[in-house]
This record gives structure tokens, sequence and C-alpha cells, in this order.
């Protein structure tokens, strides 16, 4: 019933926001896109073609857009408002390999400083909008990369920018040039069905699901195989912070983080619930909370998950790093506040460093964190010499899980300024002897154990 009772108290928000924003029911139009002048033939250039449908369709009071089986090929096409993109079965809509064919409606330096903006499908300022399948998106990329010298032009596959009331369903996306599905400053989105395919293609920064600055988020049943963070939020407005959002039932596979928030995080996060998910062969960290910019990281829910194969389950940081992202803001000029966490009912094998990775820094604890019904099973073979340690503090650094090197003096938690900590029926496993010992605590003050446990060599 507790479970429950949190679900829904996540969920209301969303809920009622998503009904507030439902257009009114009427007639709308429905244009088969091959009707329209587009051809479905693999090379010939569409972008005119399909946004002049678009920008007919929504001058016309919006509707949906179909593309029957084909190939589309086209550059940057941008989605206005009451329009509704779909790709039936066997449709595919192909990025251009020529950069001079993509725009950039709203750049921004990412939290690395490269700049970044491109996008194959994109809106700005609309509502009312979409892109379903059973169809195909595929940005090219790797021909894309090919054909520019300097790979520094790396077009989103779709981006909804400032948008209300969007929906992505059912459709597969695939080969994007960076971000793969990317949601900016929206308000009111339900991304449900959605297969994203994106790893082990040569480049950066191909996340899979993109949450940045945006509220009242419904993520269900979608599978990501990416090859950067799995399902990112991210908050790079200063006055925006992510909330409302919840994720359920989901596939996260990914070469750095399964479920992250941060690590762009000066607007902050709060009223976030992660639940029933699967993260498998990924290469950092399961669960990766990162506050560093400034922003406040509370009210996060993350239950029902099993790991097979990560570095790190769960890794926390609340850090001074004080970036801005968006041009002309001002840097926060304190660390904010990680606080009220709840991670639960978590099953993880397979992993390759530490268990629990949890740091604040001097003046600023990570604070309120629980820590429920947490099963590892870790390697061992640490040594006495690693047990010996002392991690420096860097409070400015880029956060992630290794950036305190990659041996730790514990083998299963390592916390430091913490403030409130509670472990309930945490179960900690090894496969080998280790000469560390199971957890490192420093300054960590009111701290619960209840039924915590571990065993420095698992039984046979």
């Amino acid at each position: 019933m507790r479970s429950f009772k949190n679900t829904l108290a996540h969920f209301l928000p969303v809920l009622g926001y998503l009904i507030a924003t439902l257009p009114a029911m009427g007639a709308s139009q429905v244009i088969d896109a091959a009707k329209a002048g587009v051809i479905g033939d693999g090379t010939t250039l569409n972008t005119i073609s399909i946004q002049k449908a678009i920008d007919d369709c929504s001058t016309a009071g919006g509707g949906t857009i179909t593309f029957p089986a084909g190939r589309y090929l086209t550059g940057t096409i941008q989605i206005k408002g009451n329009v509704t993109l779909r790709l039936e079965e066997n449709a595919t809509l192909l990025g251009s390999t020529n950069v001079a064919d993509y725009r950039n409606l709203d750049p921004f330096i990412d939290g690395s400083g490269h700049p970044l903006g491109h996008a194959l499908i994109v809106a700005v300022d609309a509502a009312n909008v979409g892109l379903e399948g059973p169809g195909t998106v595929d940005g090219q990329s790797p021909k894309l990369k090919a054909a520019e010298a300097s790979y520094t032009m790396r077009p989103f596959l779709v981006r909804w920018v400032r948008c209300t009331n969007v929906t992505v369903r059912d459709v597969h996306l695939t080969n994007p040039g960076a971000w793969t599905l990317n949601f900016f400053q929206t308000k009111g989105a339900v991304i449900e069905g959605v297969t994203i395919r994106s790893r082990d293609l040569g480049m950066q920064n191909n996340d899979g699901i993109n949450l940045d600055s945006s509220e009242n988020i419904q993520i269900r049943n979608c599978d990501v195989i990416s090859g950067d963070d799995a399902l990112v939020i991210k908050s790079t407005s200063l006055a925006t912070p992510s909330r409302n959002i919840q994720a359920v039932d989901c596939k996260l596979s990914t070469r750095t983080n399964a479920i992250k928030l941060g690590t762009e995080s000066i607007g902050g996060f709060a009223n976030i619930s992660v639940s029933d998910c699967q993260i498998t062969n990924t290469k950092m960290a399961g669960i990766a909370l990162y506050a560093v910019d400034g922003g406040d990281l509370r009210d996060v829910t993350i239950s029902n998950i099993t790991m097979d194969g990560v570095i790190v389950p769960i890794s926390i940081r609340l850090g001074a790093r004080l970036k801005t992202f968006r041009e002309g803001e001002q840097p926060r000029l304190a660390p904010g506040k990680l606080t009220n966490i709840t991670i639960k009912n978590v099953t993880a094998k397979n992993i390759e460093m530490i268990g629990l990775l949890i740091n604040g820094v001097p003046g600023y604890p990570v604070q309120a964190l629980t820590l429920e019904n947490i099963q590892l099973e870790l390697p061992g073979g640490g040594t006495a010499a690693a047990a010996k340690l002392v991690l420096a503090e860097k409070e400015t650094a880029y956060p992630e899980f290794d950036m305190f090197g990659k041996t730790m003096p514990a083998y299963g938690i390592y916390a430091r300024h913490v403030n409130g900590l509670n472990l309930q029926g945490v179960r900690i496993t090894t496969l080998k002897a280790d000469a560390r010992p199971a957890t490192v605590l420093t300054d960590v003050t009111n701290l619960t154990q209840t039924d915590f446990a571990s065993e420095a060599v698992k039984a046979p």
C-alpha cells in the first residue's frame, strides 16, 4: 500500500497537467505524405515537401501526416502546432548525410563544453504535437560522420523545445548524431513503447531519452540501448527545474549510465520516480544521481530495479562545479541540496567496482538518503593496500562514477559527507575473499542500520 501511495503521489501532478492540456476534441485531417509529393525512394531529398505538408496541416488546424512504407530522405524538418507525424510499418525517415541540410533552432553548450542543438526532427514552441510508429527514424550518423572532415555538427535525432502536450509512441529511433530523443523546457509529454538503438556508433553524446528542464513527463515501456546515458534527466536552465517525472517498465543498456539525474544540474530536480526497470550490460553506473551546479535534487524515488552487468550500481554525488549552460545566466554561488532520496528493491550482479558510492563535499552533505532492500553481489578480490586509500575530495570536478579512481577502500559502501543515511535490509556478498572492509563511512551522521549484512565470500 505504501508503494502504491508513493507512486500515486508522484503521478497525480503529471496526470492533472496532461488532462488540463489535452486539445479540444474535433475533426482533424489525415494527410498521406506520398500524396503530398513526398517521395519514398531513399534518394530524393524531401525536406521542402515534408515541411510544406507540415506547415499546411498546421495552418489548417492540425492533424496527422502519415508516411506509408518507403524510405524518405530529409534534412531538418520542424513539426508545427497540432501536427503529428505517423510512420507506418516499413516507413523510415532517413537523415541526410549532407551537413548543409541541418538547422540549429536552439543552440547551446552541453555539460562537456560541446556546442549542440542541430536536429533532424524538431519542434519549437509548439503545442499538441507528436511522433508515432511503428516505423523508424534513422539519422544515418555513421554516413554523416564519414562525409564530414571534423565531426562537429552532430544532429540530435528528435528534439522538442519549449513544447506542450507531446506524444512520442511506438516509434523506432536509431543512428542519431548526438542525443536520440531530447525534451527541453517541455511541459507535458508521454513517451511510450519507444525503441532506441544508438550504441557502438563510435560517436559522443548518443543519449537515449534525454529530458532537460522539463516537467510533467510520463515514460512507459521503452527499450533503450544507447551509446551514452540511457535515461537521463538534466537541468540546464537556472529558473526551470526538471520535475514531476515518472518512468516505469523500461529496459536500459548503455556504454555509460543507465538511470541518471545530472550532470547538468543548475535548475535542480524534484518529484521524480523511476520504477520496474531492467538494466543490463552497462559500463558506468546503474543509478547515478549528480547535483553539482547549485540546483537542488530532492524528492526522488527509484524502486524495483534489476541490474546485470554494471560497474557501480548506485553512484551519488553532491558537488560544487557550479557551471552555467545558457548564454547570459550567472552561476549559482554554492552547492544546492541533495535530499529526500529513496532507493529500494534493487538487485545487482556482475558488478565490477563497488556497490554504493555516495559523496557530498565538506559543509554540504547528502541528506535524508534511504537505501532499502538492496542486494548486491560483488566480485571481491580487494587488497589490504586498497583498504588504506584516502580519496581526494574533488569538489569542482565533473561528476562520474570513476572521478575518485577505480580502486575503492571498501568493497560494498563508500559514503562521505552524509547527514541522515538509512540502511534497511541491505545485503552485500562477494564472490572472492576481499581484504577491504564492507563499508567506509566518513563524516556520516545520523546513521540508521536495520537488517544490514555483508558476507566476504559468497557460499558455494
